[in-house]
């Protein structure tokens, strides 16, 4: 199967936003894309770099505004489209909301992000109320994708969930970067463990990983910090971790790569995790601290 992945920086002009989305969407069909996969909140700035109330107001209610336009790009490009977008569910309750189109512009399911963050430039609690439709792949014409969003990488939970409910491939939309005062060797630091971690999440789950992040720099308007420099490099990860993509630092690009599902049955014969699970001794897992 062919996947695209559009990778772009964004500013305050959400029609500019929206239309290089859609220019890449566009340019990933031309080129053979049958899913094709946008970064996290691609239609803005990241506005959770600071709490302020008027950033509620990019919100939109699913279906919505949003979910029309790129509901009409899915159908006319004929492809399976994830996009992520600022949820208005009701009034004070917002989601971070990851939503999957079919290929004739129908919503073949959303996923709300579970894991909320509340870092220093990354004050998402503020804006986002947790999700609620659990860890379930949508089914789409092209299979079954475990989507998840951007912090949900941080949690090999999440990502055995989605493989245990038959999530063919792990998809990540994601605003990652580095703060103006991270020294060098704590960038590395930053960028290898997300590296890492996720294709970890490959390797346990013997499943394909598709991380697709911004770039560029978005300065901070309350000039408390110097802005998030995002890191971009948006990559595919095999079965076994191994690398079939990485993309720029800081350049936008729209790439059309292949992954073959059919690998993950090949995989699993020889590491057959799943099978070795000893889940009668798990049931820890679901408490905060073992004391």
């Amino acid at each position: 199967m062919k996947v695209g992945i559009v990778q772009h920086a964004c500013t305050t002009d959400k029609q500019a936003n929206i239309s290089k989305s859609l220019a890449g969407i566009a340019d990933c069909a031309s080129r053979g894309a049958e899913l094709v996969v946008l970064q996290e909140l691609h239609c803005g700035i990241y506005f959770c770099q600071a709490e302020e109330v008027g950033m509620f107001d990019l919100a939109e209610p699913i279906p919505g505004a949003d979910t029309e336009v790129f509901g009409a790009a899915a159908k006319k490009h004929g492809v399976v489209l994830v996009t992520s977008l600022f949820e208005k569910r009701a009034p004070g309750l917002y989601h971070n909301t990851a939503v999957v189109f079919e290929k004739d512009g129908s919503i073949a399911g959303k996923y709300r992000k579970m894991h909320i963050p509340d870092d220093p430039a990354y004050y998402e609690k503020f804006y986002f109320t947790p999700g609620d439709l659990g860890f379930h792949p949508i089914q789409t014409s092209v299979g079954k994708l475990g989507v998840l969003v951007c912090w949900d990488q941080w949690y090999p939970e999440a990502a055995r969930l989605m493989a245990l409910a038959g999530a063919e491939m792990l998809i990540y939309p994601t605003a990652i970067g580095w703060e103006s005062t991270d020294d060098f060797d704590e960038k590395s630091r930053q960028h290898g463990a997300w590296f890492t971690i996720q294709r970890g999440h490959a390797v346990a789950n013997g499943l394909p990983v598709i991380a697709v992040n911004r770039v560029g720099h978005e300065p901070d308007w309350t000039g408390v910090t110097g802005g998030i420099q995002f890191w971009g490099q948006s990559f595919l990860a095999g079965p076994q971790g191994e690398i079939l993509f990485q993309g720029s630092p800081d350049k936008e690009e729209n790439t059309v790569f292949e992954v073959d599902k059919s690998r993950t049955e090949a995989v699993r014969r020889i590491w057959p995790f799943f099978r070795d699970r000893r889940i009668e001794q798990y049931e820890g897992l679901t408490k905060r601290y073992l004391d």
